[in-house]
């Protein structure tokens, strides 16, 4: 992953951020590992005060829909941020994870080191990135890395799946209470506003048609409105 593969990421995702009709986005990859981190020759050249591995993480976080890693293959380095940026973690049995700026003399970024001990926790996160253990899939499903673990050959449609099922919800209600979320993981929550949104979703044309698919016994037709 070289610098300029970071900034296209960065500018997708601008692009994509202000789009109503997307219900959920599935970040993925090809080949051997998902993502082998940073291109180390540019790691030496570049003013890291401006980090765009922690921008382009920061952005995907706060995507407004709900976002799906699927992760064929190894994520390693800063590859791992990308991966917990996103709101679900789809995993092939087999991949493995380690992050190694401890091995190259640097300090990984502050965002992405709150991140891991956000969706980790503190112990897993100082094995990560102190110990410079690398997990297997076990441990990554363990320490909550991944949310689901399946065989390589049921990958992609157990992705379809998912992103068809999160893509059904009512897409207000979900980006509300997903920015509801992040805000109590990043100790920024308020409550009133969250309020002042849930209160919100009751007078809504989606409410009136979750209601009324319930009655009916039928999937919900969602607008989005």
């Amino acid at each position: 992953m070289e610098i300029g593969d970071l900034e296209a990421l960065d500018s997708t995702l601008i692009g994509l951020a202000g789009r109503s009709d997307i219900r959920t986005l599935v970040l993925s990859a090809q080949g051997k590992s998902f993502c082998a981190g940073v291109d180390f020759g540019a790691v030496a050249g570049h003013d890291w005060r401006d980090n765009p591995l922690e921008r382009v993480s920061d952005r995907l976080e706060t995507m407004p829909f709900p976002t799906l890693c699927v992760l064929q293959g190894g994520v390693y380095g800063g590859g791992t941020d990308l991966a917990l940026a996103c709101d679900f973690r789809l995993g092939a049995r087999g991949i493995r994870s380690f992050i190694p700026p401890a091995k190259l003399g640097i300090q990984y970024h502050p965002h992405g080191l709150k991140r891991a001990v956000t969706r980790l926790g503190l112990g897993p996160a100082k094995r990560l990135f102190l110990a410079t253990e690398t997990f297997d899939d076990a441990e990554m499903l363990r320490t909550g890395f991944l949310d689901w673990l399946v065989e390589a050959e049921a990958l992609t449609e157990r992705a379809q799946a998912l992103a068809a099922t999160l893509s059904a919800l009512a897409p207000q209600a979900v980006r509300g209470m997903k920015q509801s979320l992040n805000e109590i993981a990043d100790s920024l929550f308020d409550e009133r506003a969250a309020r002042d949104r849930a209160a919100a979703s009751f007078r809504t044309e989606d409410f009136l048609e979750g209601r009324a698919a319930m009655t009916e016994k039928r999937p919900p037709q969602f607008k989005g409105n």
